[in-house]
């Protein structure tokens, strides 16, 4: 609680307590090899805690982040991290004949991998691509396909689905 910024001091008595309480134990004689195994264990971890609250207290002694020491808050994070969003969907059926909706779906995806610092692909090897996921869905006999251009953990997800009653397929590239 000290740490975190909770208690204005550190809690010496409950620390004292605690102390005093594993030495009147450490003196008694424990005649089982589990309980003296449980306990030398116990004042191992203790010990340990100890050492960590030291190095904490000295490190804010000296103005140094210690190890409670909170690097990054979480108000701070979220501000950073990139919303996941929809950014263009489109559907179609011969993308030789809907040229212009290729090129707004081209430019949609362009700007989403630029936003993310990634390279914009050629716009014919897109091309290629749409009218090649186009051919493979009208195999399978779905007359529409539906495109998406999305944003998703800071990444860009670019997706084809069937449309019109057909399976429920995803290929993401």
């Amino acid at each position: 609680m000290f740490f975190a910024g909770r208690l204005p001091r550190p809690p010496w008595e409950t620390r004292g307590r605690v102390t005093a309480m594993v030495r009147r134990l450490d003196n008694l004689h424990i005649p089982n090899t589990g309980g003296k195994f449980r306990f030398s264990t116990l004042q191992s971890r203790y010990q340990t805690f100890i050492d960590l609250w030291d190095r904490g207290l000295k490190a804010r002694e000296e103005g140094r982040p210690g190890p409670f020491a909170n690097l990054k808050p979480p108000a701070e994070e979220k501000a950073k991290r990139p919303l996941d969003r929809i950014l263009h969907v489109t559907t179609f059926s011969d993308p030789i004949r809907e040229m212009d909706k290729l090129q707004d779906l081209y430019e949609s995806l362009a700007e989403a991998r630029r936003e993310v610092g990634e390279d914009a692909i050629p716009f014919h090897k897109f091309a290629d691509l749409i009218k090649t996921q186009v051919g493979t869905f009208k195999k399978k006999g779905t007359p529409e396909v539906a495109f998406r251009v999305a944003v998703k953990h800071g990444k860009v997800a670019f997706t084809a689905r069937a449309m019109k009653g057909a399976k429920d397929e995803d290929e993401e590239e």
